[in-house]
């Protein structure tokens, strides 16, 4: 892959990313902060944003979301298969929502 399709590539995650963030945040906000991981300011300015804003946003190189498993053990959780699959998920969406949500530095 060419560094031009790797842009576009980004692009494309960006804009399908933005797009779902504010469509989950119109439709039940605070799920949507949970799920997101984002702070309500921050939940607020993705509501706000017009087709183009979101569009030069998403023209980005860089991508606009990131992997919240920044610990093994929310990793494991969340991908084992065992028979109590459904109570790792619980246990990991339980460490999830004590994490810090991210912020905008305006």
């Amino acid at each position: 892959m060419n560094t031009n399709q790797m842009h576009e590539e980004i692009k494309e995650t960006n804009l399908s990313y933005m797009l779902l963030a504010q469509q989950m945040l119109r439709d039940d906000k605070a799920s949507a902060i949970f799920r997101l991981g984002v702070s309500e300011e921050l939940a607020d300015l993705i509501v706000g944003l017009s087709p183009a804003q979101m569009l030069k946003m998403a023209a980005s190189n860089m991508l606009l979301c990131r992997f919240r498993f920044d610990e093994r053990l929310l990793l494991n959780m969340i991908t084992d298969y065992n028979k109590d699959r459904m109570m790792s998920q619980a246990h990991a969406a339980i460490l999830m929502s004590g994490q810090a949500a991210e912020t905008v530095a305006i």
